[in-house]
Protein backbone atom coordinates (compact mmCIF):
# COMPACT_ATOMS: atom_id res chain seq x y z
CA UNK A 1 0.00 0.00 0.00
CA UNK A 2 1.33 3.47 -0.86
CA UNK A 3 -0.55 6.45 0.54
CA UNK A 4 -3.93 7.01 2.11
CA UNK A 5 -6.55 4.58 0.83
CA UNK A 6 -9.28 6.15 -1.30
CA UNK A 7 -12.96 5.54 -0.57
CA UNK A 8 -15.45 5.68 -3.45
CA UNK A 9 -19.23 5.68 -3.46
CA UNK A 10 -21.76 6.01 -6.27
CA UNK A 11 -24.78 8.31 -6.33
CA UNK A 12 -27.72 7.20 -8.43
CA UNK A 13 -28.45 10.32 -10.51
CA UNK A 14 -31.98 11.53 -10.77
CA UNK A 15 -32.55 14.53 -8.52
CA UNK A 16 -31.27 17.75 -10.06
CA UNK A 17 -30.10 18.92 -13.44
CA UNK A 18 -26.86 16.91 -13.27
CA UNK A 19 -28.80 14.10 -14.93
CA UNK A 20 -29.08 14.29 -18.72
CA UNK A 21 -32.29 12.27 -18.80
CA UNK A 22 -33.01 13.31 -22.40
CA UNK A 23 -29.80 11.71 -23.73
CA UNK A 24 -30.52 8.80 -26.14
CA UNK A 25 -28.26 6.59 -24.01
CA UNK A 26 -30.20 7.34 -20.82
CA UNK A 27 -32.43 4.63 -19.37
CA UNK A 28 -35.28 4.63 -16.90
CA UNK A 29 -35.02 6.69 -13.71
CA UNK A 30 -37.36 4.35 -11.82
CA UNK A 31 -37.02 0.94 -13.49
CA UNK A 32 -35.38 -1.63 -11.24
CA UNK A 33 -33.03 -2.67 -14.03
CA UNK A 34 -31.43 0.81 -13.88
CA UNK A 35 -30.73 0.48 -10.17
CA UNK A 36 -29.34 -3.02 -10.69
CA UNK A 37 -27.01 -1.91 -13.48
CA UNK A 38 -25.49 0.95 -11.49
CA UNK A 39 -25.24 -1.12 -8.30
CA UNK A 40 -23.49 -3.99 -10.03
CA UNK A 41 -21.12 -1.59 -11.78
CA UNK A 42 -20.24 0.02 -8.45
CA UNK A 43 -19.69 -3.38 -6.86
CA UNK A 44 -17.51 -4.46 -9.78
CA UNK A 45 -15.46 -1.33 -9.05
CA UNK A 46 -15.20 -2.33 -5.36
CA UNK A 47 -17.02 0.85 -4.26
CA UNK A 48 -17.91 1.27 -0.60
CA UNK A 49 -21.59 1.99 -1.18
CA UNK A 50 -24.40 3.07 -3.50
CA UNK A 51 -26.28 6.13 -2.31
CA UNK A 52 -29.88 7.08 -3.03
CA UNK A 53 -31.21 10.54 -2.30
CA UNK A 54 -34.85 11.22 -1.52
CA UNK A 55 -37.55 13.53 -2.78
CA UNK A 56 -40.67 13.78 -0.64
CA UNK A 57 -42.56 16.08 -3.00
CA UNK A 58 -42.39 16.89 -6.68
CA UNK A 59 -40.75 20.25 -7.21
CA UNK A 60 -42.88 23.03 -8.65
CA UNK A 61 -42.09 25.95 -10.93
CA UNK A 62 -44.67 28.73 -11.14
CA UNK A 63 -47.17 26.44 -9.46
CA UNK A 64 -46.74 23.56 -11.89
CA UNK A 65 -44.60 20.41 -11.80
CA UNK A 66 -41.01 21.30 -12.69
CA UNK A 67 -40.76 19.31 -15.91
CA UNK A 68 -37.07 20.05 -16.52
CA UNK A 69 -35.91 18.22 -13.41
CA UNK A 70 -36.12 14.58 -12.35
CA UNK A 71 -37.63 15.54 -9.03
CA UNK A 72 -38.52 12.23 -7.39
CA UNK A 73 -37.98 8.51 -7.41
CA UNK A 74 -39.21 5.30 -5.75
CA UNK A 75 -38.82 5.03 -1.97
CA UNK A 76 -35.14 4.42 -1.24
CA UNK A 77 -35.21 1.70 1.43
CA UNK A 78 -37.56 -0.40 -0.69
CA UNK A 79 -35.19 -0.16 -3.67
CA UNK A 80 -32.14 -0.96 -1.53
CA UNK A 81 -33.85 -3.95 0.05
CA UNK A 82 -34.37 -5.35 -3.44
CA UNK A 83 -30.76 -4.57 -4.38
CA UNK A 84 -29.56 -6.50 -1.33
CA UNK A 85 -30.63 -9.66 -3.15
CA UNK A 86 -28.57 -8.97 -6.29
CA UNK A 87 -25.37 -7.63 -4.69
CA UNK A 88 -22.95 -9.25 -2.25
CA UNK A 89 -20.61 -6.63 -0.79
CA UNK A 90 -21.76 -3.17 -1.91
CA UNK A 91 -22.99 -0.91 0.90
CA UNK A 92 -26.57 0.35 0.52
CA UNK A 93 -27.17 3.92 1.71
CA UNK A 94 -30.56 5.65 1.85
CA UNK A 95 -31.58 9.19 2.67
CA UNK A 96 -34.37 9.12 5.25
CA UNK A 97 -35.91 12.34 6.53
CA UNK A 98 -35.96 12.87 10.30
CA UNK A 99 -38.57 15.63 10.14
CA UNK A 100 -41.43 13.66 8.58
CA UNK A 101 -40.81 10.19 10.01
CA UNK A 102 -40.82 8.49 13.42
CA UNK A 103 -37.84 6.74 15.08
CA UNK A 104 -39.48 3.35 15.64
CA UNK A 105 -40.45 2.80 12.02
CA UNK A 106 -37.18 4.13 10.56
CA UNK A 107 -35.07 2.10 13.00
CA UNK A 108 -37.05 -1.01 12.12
CA UNK A 109 -36.72 -0.52 8.35
CA UNK A 110 -32.97 0.15 8.57
CA UNK A 111 -32.41 -2.82 10.88
CA UNK A 112 -34.31 -4.95 8.39
CA UNK A 113 -32.14 -3.74 5.50
CA UNK A 114 -29.01 -4.45 7.54
CA UNK A 115 -30.22 -8.00 8.22
CA UNK A 116 -31.27 -8.63 4.60
CA UNK A 117 -27.91 -7.37 3.31
CA UNK A 118 -25.87 -9.02 6.08
CA UNK A 119 -24.46 -5.76 7.35
CA UNK A 120 -24.41 -3.29 4.47
CA UNK A 121 -27.00 -0.65 5.43
CA UNK A 122 -26.37 3.08 5.84
CA UNK A 123 -28.64 6.00 6.72
CA UNK A 124 -28.15 9.56 5.47
CA UNK A 125 -29.86 11.54 8.22
CA UNK A 126 -31.46 14.70 6.84
CA UNK A 127 -33.94 17.30 7.97
CA UNK A 128 -36.57 19.08 5.89
CA UNK A 129 -36.45 22.85 5.82
CA UNK A 130 -39.56 23.87 3.88
CA UNK A 131 -43.26 24.16 4.60
CA UNK A 132 -43.82 23.20 0.97
CA UNK A 133 -42.71 19.60 1.64
CA UNK A 134 -44.54 19.60 4.95
CA UNK A 135 -47.86 20.07 3.17
CA UNK A 136 -47.62 16.47 1.96
CA UNK A 137 -47.64 15.39 5.61
CA UNK A 138 -50.05 18.00 6.98
CA UNK A 139 -47.14 19.38 8.96
CA UNK A 140 -46.34 22.51 7.01
CA UNK A 141 -44.28 24.76 9.26
CA UNK A 142 -44.97 22.67 12.35
CA UNK A 143 -41.35 22.75 13.47
CA UNK A 144 -39.06 25.78 13.44
CA UNK A 145 -35.99 25.31 11.26
CA UNK A 146 -33.72 26.01 14.23
CA UNK A 147 -35.25 23.01 16.02
CA UNK A 148 -34.84 20.53 13.18
CA UNK A 149 -31.26 19.59 14.07
CA UNK A 150 -32.28 19.05 17.69
CA UNK A 151 -35.07 16.76 16.51
CA UNK A 152 -32.65 14.97 14.16
CA UNK A 153 -30.13 14.45 16.97
CA UNK A 154 -32.80 13.05 19.27
CA UNK A 155 -34.26 11.00 16.41
CA UNK A 156 -30.86 9.36 15.83
CA UNK A 157 -30.26 8.83 19.55
CA UNK A 158 -33.69 7.18 19.85
CA UNK A 159 -33.02 4.92 16.86
CA UNK A 160 -29.76 3.82 18.48
CA UNK A 161 -31.59 3.03 21.70
CA UNK A 162 -33.96 0.84 19.71
CA UNK A 163 -31.12 -1.00 17.95
CA UNK A 164 -29.42 -1.50 21.30
CA UNK A 165 -32.58 -2.85 22.94
CA UNK A 166 -31.56 -6.32 21.75
CA UNK A 167 -28.35 -7.70 23.27
CA UNK A 168 -26.10 -10.35 21.81
CA UNK A 169 -27.54 -13.71 22.75
CA UNK A 170 -31.12 -12.48 23.15
CA UNK A 171 -32.22 -14.85 20.39
CA UNK A 172 -32.04 -18.21 22.20
CA UNK A 173 -33.82 -20.51 19.73
CA UNK A 174 -33.82 -23.10 22.52
CA UNK A 175 -36.00 -25.86 21.13
CA UNK A 176 -35.47 -28.14 24.14
CA UNK A 177 -36.42 -25.46 26.63
CA UNK A 178 -39.15 -24.01 24.45
CA UNK A 179 -37.74 -20.47 24.57
CA UNK A 180 -36.97 -18.44 21.47
CA UNK A 181 -35.93 -15.09 22.98
CA UNK A 182 -34.54 -14.00 26.33
CA UNK A 183 -36.86 -12.15 28.68
CA UNK A 184 -36.42 -8.41 28.32
CA UNK A 185 -35.38 -8.52 24.68
CA UNK A 186 -36.37 -5.39 22.79
CA UNK A 187 -37.51 -3.46 25.82
CA UNK A 188 -37.03 0.31 25.57
CA UNK A 189 -38.24 3.59 27.03
CA UNK A 190 -37.30 7.01 25.69
CA UNK A 191 -38.37 10.29 27.26
CA UNK A 192 -37.27 13.43 25.46
CA UNK A 193 -38.33 16.79 24.07
CA UNK A 194 -39.39 15.42 20.69
CA UNK A 195 -40.16 11.76 21.42
CA UNK A 196 -41.83 10.01 24.33
CA UNK A 197 -42.09 6.32 23.47
CA UNK A 198 -41.76 2.99 25.25
CA UNK A 199 -42.43 -0.64 24.45
CA UNK A 200 -40.57 -3.47 22.76
CA UNK A 201 -38.61 -3.20 19.55
CA UNK A 202 -39.43 -6.14 17.31
CA UNK A 203 -36.25 -6.45 15.19
CA UNK A 204 -33.05 -7.98 16.67
CA UNK A 205 -29.87 -5.94 16.77
CA UNK A 206 -28.52 -5.30 13.23
CA UNK A 207 -25.39 -7.18 12.07
CA UNK A 208 -23.37 -3.93 12.12
CA UNK A 209 -24.71 -3.01 15.55
CA UNK A 210 -25.94 0.23 14.05
CA UNK A 211 -26.20 0.97 10.32
CA UNK A 212 -23.52 3.40 9.12
CA UNK A 213 -24.65 7.00 9.76
CA UNK A 214 -24.15 9.63 7.05
CA UNK A 215 -24.71 13.36 7.37
CA UNK A 216 -24.41 16.33 5.03
CA UNK A 217 -24.49 19.41 7.27
CA UNK A 218 -22.57 22.50 6.18
CA UNK A 219 -23.48 24.91 8.98
CA UNK A 220 -21.49 24.96 12.24
CA UNK A 221 -24.42 23.14 13.85
CA UNK A 222 -24.38 20.55 11.07
CA UNK A 223 -20.63 20.07 11.35
CA UNK A 224 -20.91 19.51 15.08
CA UNK A 225 -23.73 17.02 14.52
CA UNK A 226 -21.51 15.10 12.11
CA UNK A 227 -18.50 15.23 14.44
CA UNK A 228 -20.53 13.83 17.32
CA UNK A 229 -22.72 11.27 15.56
CA UNK A 230 -21.80 10.53 11.92
CA UNK A 231 -19.55 7.90 10.35
CA UNK A 232 -19.50 9.68 6.96
CA UNK A 233 -20.11 13.32 6.07
CA UNK A 234 -20.82 14.51 2.56
CA UNK A 235 -19.02 17.67 1.45
CA UNK A 236 -19.83 20.08 -1.37
CA UNK A 237 -16.27 21.35 -1.75
CA UNK A 238 -14.59 20.39 -5.01
CA UNK A 239 -11.82 23.00 -4.95
CA UNK A 240 -8.82 21.73 -3.02
CA UNK A 241 -8.15 24.80 -0.88
CA UNK A 242 -11.76 25.00 0.36
CA UNK A 243 -11.94 21.23 0.74
CA UNK A 244 -8.81 21.12 2.89
CA UNK A 245 -10.19 23.85 5.14
CA UNK A 246 -13.46 21.94 5.58
CA UNK A 247 -11.53 18.69 6.17
CA UNK A 248 -9.39 20.27 8.91
CA UNK A 249 -12.37 21.94 10.55
CA UNK A 250 -14.58 18.86 10.76
CA UNK A 251 -11.79 16.45 11.70
CA UNK A 252 -10.69 18.97 14.33
CA UNK A 253 -14.11 18.80 16.00
CA UNK A 254 -13.93 15.06 16.65
CA UNK A 255 -11.69 15.16 19.72
CA UNK A 256 -14.28 17.15 21.66
CA UNK A 257 -16.60 14.17 21.23
CA UNK A 258 -14.00 11.57 22.21
CA UNK A 259 -13.43 10.48 18.63
CA UNK A 260 -10.35 10.11 16.42
CA UNK A 261 -9.99 11.39 12.82
CA UNK A 262 -10.27 7.95 11.21
CA UNK A 263 -13.74 7.49 12.74
CA UNK A 264 -15.30 9.95 10.27
CA UNK A 265 -14.87 9.77 6.49
CA UNK A 266 -15.31 12.98 4.48
CA UNK A 267 -16.58 12.37 0.95
CA UNK A 268 -17.34 15.29 -1.42
CA UNK A 269 -19.70 14.85 -4.32
CA UNK A 270 -17.82 14.68 -7.63
CA UNK A 271 -18.48 14.22 -11.32
CA UNK A 272 -16.09 13.32 -14.10
CA UNK A 273 -15.69 13.23 -17.86
CA UNK A 274 -13.17 10.98 -19.61
CA UNK A 275 -11.64 11.20 -23.07
CA UNK A 276 -8.88 9.50 -25.02
CA UNK A 277 -7.10 12.88 -24.96
CA UNK A 278 -7.35 15.90 -22.69
CA UNK A 279 -8.87 17.93 -25.51
CA UNK A 280 -11.51 15.30 -26.24
CA UNK A 281 -12.45 15.13 -22.55
CA UNK A 282 -12.95 18.90 -22.36
CA UNK A 283 -15.03 18.88 -25.54
CA UNK A 284 -17.24 16.15 -24.07
CA UNK A 285 -17.51 18.05 -20.78
CA UNK A 286 -18.66 21.20 -22.59
CA UNK A 287 -21.29 19.22 -24.50
CA UNK A 288 -22.55 17.63 -21.28
CA UNK A 289 -22.79 21.02 -19.56
CA UNK A 290 -24.80 22.38 -22.48
CA UNK A 291 -27.16 19.41 -22.23
CA UNK A 292 -27.50 19.86 -18.46
CA UNK A 293 -28.34 23.54 -18.87
CA UNK A 294 -30.70 23.94 -21.80
CA UNK A 295 -32.42 27.26 -22.57
CA UNK A 296 -35.50 26.46 -20.45
CA UNK A 297 -33.38 25.28 -17.53
CA UNK A 298 -31.31 28.46 -17.66
CA UNK A 299 -34.38 30.71 -17.49
CA UNK A 300 -35.97 28.57 -14.75
CA UNK A 301 -32.84 28.82 -12.60
CA UNK A 302 -32.71 32.57 -13.11
CA UNK A 303 -36.41 32.92 -12.21
CA UNK A 304 -35.77 30.87 -9.06
CA UNK A 305 -33.17 33.41 -7.90
CA UNK A 306 -34.92 36.55 -9.15
CA UNK A 307 -38.40 35.48 -8.00
CA UNK A 308 -39.85 36.93 -11.20
CA UNK A 309 -41.30 35.64 -14.47
CA UNK A 310 -38.45 36.07 -16.96
CA UNK A 311 -39.86 33.93 -19.76
CA UNK A 312 -39.63 36.87 -22.17
CA UNK A 313 -35.83 37.02 -21.76
CA UNK A 314 -33.41 35.50 -24.25
CA UNK A 315 -31.40 32.70 -22.53
CA UNK A 316 -28.47 33.66 -24.76
CA UNK A 317 -28.81 37.31 -23.83
CA UNK A 318 -27.75 39.36 -20.79
CA UNK A 319 -29.11 39.14 -17.25
CA UNK A 320 -32.25 41.19 -16.55
CA UNK A 321 -31.87 44.80 -15.43
CA UNK A 322 -34.66 44.40 -12.87
CA UNK A 323 -33.76 43.57 -9.25
CA UNK A 324 -34.84 40.29 -7.62
CA UNK A 325 -38.07 40.07 -5.67
CA UNK A 326 -36.93 38.63 -2.31
CA UNK A 327 -40.46 37.79 -1.20
CA UNK A 328 -41.36 35.66 -4.22
CA UNK A 329 -40.34 32.02 -4.68
CA UNK A 330 -41.14 30.57 -8.11
CA UNK A 331 -39.24 27.27 -7.87
CA UNK A 332 -40.31 25.35 -4.78
CA UNK A 333 -38.76 22.22 -3.28
CA UNK A 334 -35.16 23.01 -4.23
CA UNK A 335 -32.78 23.91 -1.39
CA UNK A 336 -30.40 25.73 -3.73
CA UNK A 337 -32.81 28.65 -4.08
CA UNK A 338 -34.13 29.08 -0.56
CA UNK A 339 -31.73 31.51 1.16
CA UNK A 340 -29.66 34.59 0.36
CA UNK A 341 -31.19 34.96 -3.08
CA UNK A 342 -30.40 38.69 -3.21
CA UNK A 343 -26.75 37.98 -2.38
CA UNK A 344 -26.70 35.20 -4.97
CA UNK A 345 -28.14 37.55 -7.59
CA UNK A 346 -25.42 40.11 -6.86
CA UNK A 347 -22.72 37.44 -7.18
CA UNK A 348 -24.20 36.16 -10.45
CA UNK A 349 -24.46 39.67 -11.89
CA UNK A 350 -20.84 40.42 -10.97
CA UNK A 351 -19.63 37.17 -12.52
CA UNK A 352 -21.64 37.74 -15.70
CA UNK A 353 -20.31 41.30 -16.08
CA UNK A 354 -16.68 40.35 -15.42
CA UNK A 355 -16.72 37.50 -17.92
CA UNK A 356 -19.32 38.70 -20.41
CA UNK A 357 -21.61 35.71 -19.81
CA UNK A 358 -25.12 35.26 -21.15
CA UNK A 359 -27.88 33.88 -18.93
CA UNK A 360 -27.31 30.33 -20.15
CA UNK A 361 -23.53 30.61 -19.93
CA UNK A 362 -23.80 31.95 -16.39
CA UNK A 363 -26.16 29.21 -15.18
CA UNK A 364 -23.94 26.61 -16.84
CA UNK A 365 -20.94 28.06 -15.04
CA UNK A 366 -22.50 28.10 -11.57
CA UNK A 367 -24.36 24.76 -11.74
CA UNK A 368 -22.76 22.45 -14.28
CA UNK A 369 -19.01 22.24 -13.71
CA UNK A 370 -17.50 18.75 -13.71
CA UNK A 371 -14.98 18.00 -10.97
CA UNK A 372 -12.54 15.85 -12.92
CA UNK A 373 -11.97 16.15 -16.67
CA UNK A 374 -9.25 14.42 -18.66
CA UNK A 375 -7.84 11.08 -19.70
CA UNK A 376 -8.27 8.15 -17.34
CA UNK A 377 -4.70 8.65 -16.13
CA UNK A 378 -5.24 12.37 -15.51
CA UNK A 379 -8.44 11.75 -13.58
CA UNK A 380 -6.84 8.99 -11.48
CA UNK A 381 -3.89 11.27 -10.67
CA UNK A 382 -6.20 14.16 -9.77
CA UNK A 383 -8.35 12.03 -7.46
CA UNK A 384 -5.30 10.57 -5.78
CA UNK A 385 -3.69 13.98 -5.36
CA UNK A 386 -6.87 15.44 -3.83
CA UNK A 387 -7.13 12.67 -1.24
CA UNK A 388 -3.42 12.53 -0.40
CA UNK A 389 -3.52 16.32 0.17
CA UNK A 390 -6.26 15.82 2.79
CA UNK A 391 -8.96 17.42 0.70
CA UNK A 392 -11.12 14.38 1.43
CA UNK A 393 -11.07 10.67 2.19
CA UNK A 394 -12.58 9.90 -1.22
CA UNK A 395 -15.57 10.86 -3.35
CA UNK A 396 -19.22 10.16 -4.04
CA UNK A 397 -19.31 9.99 -7.83
CA UNK A 398 -22.37 11.26 -9.70
CA UNK A 399 -22.51 10.10 -13.32
CA UNK A 400 -24.53 12.20 -15.75
CA UNK A 401 -26.24 9.19 -17.32
CA UNK A 402 -28.54 6.54 -15.87
CA UNK A 403 -27.73 3.72 -15.65
CA UNK A 404 -24.46 3.33 -17.61
CA UNK A 405 -22.71 6.54 -16.63
CA UNK A 406 -20.31 4.84 -14.21
CA UNK A 407 -19.10 2.11 -16.58
CA UNK A 408 -16.13 3.94 -18.09
CA UNK A 409 -14.85 5.07 -14.69
CA UNK A 410 -14.86 1.53 -13.34
CA UNK A 411 -13.29 0.14 -16.51
CA UNK A 412 -10.61 2.80 -16.97
CA UNK A 413 -9.90 4.78 -13.77
CA UNK A 414 -10.31 2.17 -11.04
CA UNK A 415 -7.51 -0.08 -12.42
CA UNK A 416 -5.13 2.90 -12.38
CA UNK A 417 -5.97 3.69 -8.75
CA UNK A 418 -5.38 0.05 -7.91
CA UNK A 419 -2.08 0.17 -9.77
CA UNK A 420 -1.06 3.13 -7.57
CA UNK A 421 -1.77 1.06 -4.46
CA UNK A 422 -4.30 3.56 -3.12
CA UNK A 423 -7.47 1.60 -3.83
CA UNK A 424 -8.53 -1.93 -2.95
CA UNK A 425 -8.30 -4.69 -5.52
CA UNK A 426 -10.99 -6.64 -3.69
CA UNK A 427 -13.22 -6.34 -0.68
CA UNK A 428 -11.50 -7.49 2.51
CA UNK A 429 -14.64 -7.62 4.64
CA UNK A 430 -18.33 -8.28 4.27
CA UNK A 431 -19.94 -5.25 5.93
CA UNK A 432 -20.01 -1.57 5.05
CA UNK A 433 -18.21 -0.81 8.31
CA UNK A 434 -15.45 -3.14 7.11
CA UNK A 435 -15.16 -1.24 3.83
CA UNK A 436 -14.94 2.11 5.62
CA UNK A 437 -12.53 0.88 8.30
CA UNK A 438 -15.03 1.61 11.08
CA UNK A 439 -15.38 -0.35 14.30
CA UNK A 440 -18.71 -1.60 15.58
CA UNK A 441 -20.45 0.86 17.93
CA UNK A 442 -20.48 0.15 21.63
CA UNK A 443 -23.81 -1.15 22.76
CA UNK A 444 -25.79 0.63 25.43
CA UNK A 445 -25.58 -1.61 28.47
CA UNK A 446 -28.80 -3.45 29.21
CA UNK A 447 -29.06 -5.98 31.96
CA UNK A 448 -30.52 -9.11 30.45
CA UNK A 449 -33.05 -11.18 32.44
CA UNK A 450 -32.29 -14.89 32.40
Amino acid sequence: MSGKQIHLAAFFPGIGNSTVWSDPQAGSQIGFESFVHLAKTAERGKFDFLFLAEGLRLREHKGETYELDVAGRPESLTVLSALAAVTDRLGLAATVNSTFNEPYEVARRLATLDHLSEGRAAWNVVTSWDEFTGENFRRGGFLAEADRYTRAAEFLATARELWDSWAEGDVLADAAGGRFVRAGAGGFAHRGRHFDISGRFNTPRPPQGHPVIIQAGESPQGRDFAASDADVIFSRYSRLAEARQFYRDVKGRLAAHGRSPEQLKILPSASYVLGDTTEEAHERAAAIRRAQTGPQTAIAHLEAIWGRDLSDHDPDGPLPDVDPDPDSLLLKGHALFRVDREATARQWRTLAQERGLSIRELVTEVTGRQTFIGTAREVADAIDGFVQSDGSDGFVLTPHLTPGGLDDFVDQVVPLLQEKGVYRTDYTGSTLRDHLGLTAPKQRIREATA
